[in-house]
């Protein structure tokens, strides 16, 4: 392998690593933002509201796209393992 392959492939790890990460993070956000819109319409200021319903929203995330985060993973160790063979 040349510094152009590996290059190449920390740039595939970094975007993947991204890809993996977007779904349970977007529904995080979304969750936050809701519960945050709840609070200022019904003036509650507590701090701790915000937790239980996003580490809830997450976890169903992370079952939810748990298949597909392990397909990608799985897929790009393959081509990992056929590139190092290759060498």
């Amino acid at each position: 392998m040349n510094g152009a392959e590996v290059l190449d492939i920390g740039r595939e790890a970094i975007w993947l690593t991204v890809l993996i990460a977007a779904g349970p993070m977007l529904v995080g956000l979304v969750v936050g933002l809701i519960v945050s819109l709840l609070q200022t319409l019904t003036q509650i200021q507590e701090q701790t509201l915000v937790f239980v319903p996003k580490i809830l929203a997450i976890f169903l995330a992370l079952l939810l796209f748990l298949p597909i985060m392990g397909g990608l993973l799985g897929s790009f160790t393959q081509t990992l393992f056929q590139r190092i063979a290759a060498s």
